[in-house]
């Protein structure tokens, strides 16, 4: 099997950048919004959401490939990924509940919700559409679909940390208090959102 590296590049300028799951694609905002308050809750919220994509993204390659296709069951790929997505949900926060029980609970609810965090299901889909013909899996299928399942976690990852970063110096600042939090942290994701805008001009 042979792997095109233009395409891999491309996945990855996409994923991370042109089209960011986040800031272009405006999926995951409720996380995004509740956790960038500080810099390692936000670095530990995207190591959680790139693992479940990344898991994610490789066996849901496998359930449509290998079930949902040859007996013509596509029409249940949603609730199949669900599916998926909710396991290593549990497992994550299983394993962060164990050793690390300060920031389990620093996390709250967000972190079961990631079990229908539309970016993680997107991806998901995404991969089936763009990486499927016909019914049928394209050559290097399952590479590119495992790469742009990290590369989507990176470009979350990206987002988080540039929104924590600038929350964490606001709190130095004299904000009004009618925009401190909340509103603030939407009018900033907003102007970050218009920053990513200019990467559009990389077309592949």
């Amino acid at each position: 099997m042979q792997i095109n590296i233009a395409q891999l590049l491309a996945i990855f300028i996409s994923a991370v950048f042109v089209y960011n799951v986040i800031l272009s694609r405006f999926l995951g905002l409720c996380s995004f919004i509740a956790i960038s308050k500080e810099t390692k809750p936000a670095l530990a919220m995207s190591l959680a959401v790139m693992f479940v994509i990344t898991m994610s993204s490789i066996l849901t390659w496998f359930i449509y490939n290998y079930l949902l296709v040859p007996f013509n069951l596509t029409y249940l790929r949603t609730i199949a990924f669900i599916l998926v997505i909710a396991t290593f949900v549990q497992f994550v926060e299983m394993v962060i509940r164990k050793f690390a029980p300060p920031l389990y609970r620093f996390f709250g609810i967000y972190l079961p919700l990631i079990t229908v965090n539309c970016a993680v299901l997107g991806v998901a889909v995404l991969n089936t559409d763009m990486f499927f013909v016909n019914g049928k899996a394209a050559q290097g299928s399952f590479i590119y679909s495992l790469f742009q399942g990290v590369c989507v976690g990176l470009g979350y990852t990206l987002a988080m940390l540039l929104m924590s970063g600038i929350r964490e110096r606001l709190d130095l600042c004299d904000v009004p208090k009618a925009v401190k939090d909340f509103p603030l942290a939407f009018v900033i994701a907003s102007i970050m959102s218009l920053s990513f805008m200019g990467f559009n001009g990389f077309r592949f």
